[in-house]
């Protein structure tokens, strides 16, 4: 099959190319799924994940990507809820080959039906960005209706369902990110936006959630904007400044089916919807790694056509 690996650590984006791979292992509870379009996230190279497996060897020549979409074609021993021919969508393991290949093996656990009307290029884009969303403000900083919520990068991935997600649940919506987002963001849901680059981001006044996806110098003066009982939640890296009176929360993204279903009935609905800035065939998937920084939104690989229904 036709895959994107990574080979060397120190080569970076200049060390991804397409080649021939092996067809995927079926594993106990796993399946097999035919990928019809798959996401990345550029900084994934820099994960001990996508050089090593969960034992710390090495794997490489290894797959990157880790959100897909497509059908189901095999199904491992012991597995339920799915069956040969069904659309799915979902995260793959971080320490396994990934989703930009033809095929691969995924945890049947980590994957949730996708409906017939919601195309695979969609889907793709959210996996990933509709679980760390959904997680991040509900789970872990436990936003509810009438609180006031920053979120950073806000025109993002993540940042964009995010907005969506809190302003649905009845949350005051702040975002940040550069001036030219401005007006995107604000569609989106958002009630006010700051461009981080006036530096006016004190100026907000103290808040109860600040859901964080840049790290660095605005996650360390995002601590001092949680009111008392607050939370402070990144994706980012862990926090080096705690709110005074608050908690700070860093956490990865994990798999929840359930969760997909909802998001998936969410999609249709029409109450969310993920911002794709890009579609681009398997073959450029390595250029796909240098984002293009005027480009708003999610590059998705599309990976092979689906086949019309019998």
């Amino acid at each position: 099959m036709k895959a994107i690996t990574v080979q060397d650590p120190d080569a970076g984006v200049h060390g991804i190319s397409l080649r021939d791979m092996p067809y995927p292992h079926l594993a106990e509870n796993d399946v097999i799924v035919r990928v019809h379009a798959a996401g990345f996230t550029p900084g994934e190279l820099d994960w001990p994940g996508t050089w090593t497996d969960r034992a710390g060897r090495d794997r490489t020549p290894s797959v990157p990507g880790h959100e897909l979409s497509g059908v189901v074609v095999e199904l491992g021993y012991g597995t339920t809820g799915l069956t040969v021919g069904q659309r799915v969508f979902g995260l793959t393991d971080w320490t396994r080959d990934g989703s930009l290949a033809e095929f691969t093996a995924v945890e049947a656990r980590n994957l949730s039906p996708l409906p017939a009307d919601i195309d695979h290029i969609i889907a793709a884009a959210l996996p990933i960005s509709g679980l760390t969303a959904w997680q991040a403000l509900f789970e872990h900083a436990r936003l509810t209706a009438g609180q006031t919520v920053i979120i950073h990068g806000a025109a993002g991935g993540v940042g964009s369902i995010a907005v969506q997600l809190a302003h649905q649940a009845g949350a005051h919506v702040i975002g940040t990110g550069r001036s030219y987002n401005r007006q995107k963001v604000l569609e989106l849901g958002a009630g006010q936006f700051v461009d981080l680059q006036d530096g006016l981001l004190e100026d907000i006044g103290e808040v109860d959630v600040v859901f964080d996806v840049l790290g660095g110098e605005i996650l360390d003066r995002s601590a001092a904007l949680v009111r008392a009982g607050g939370t402070l939640v990144t994706i980012a890296q862990p926090p080096t400044q705690q709110p005074r009176d608050g908690r700070a929360v860093f956490f990865i993204v994990e798999p929840d089916r359930p969760r997909l279903a909802d998001l998936a009935r969410q999609l249709r609905n029409g109450s969310i919807k993920p911002i794709i800035g890009s579609v681009r065939p398997l073959e450029d998937a390595p250029q796909a790694f240098t984002p293009e920084k005027s480009v708003l939104g999610k590059t998705i690989i599309r990976v092979s056509e689906e086949e019309p229904a019998a």
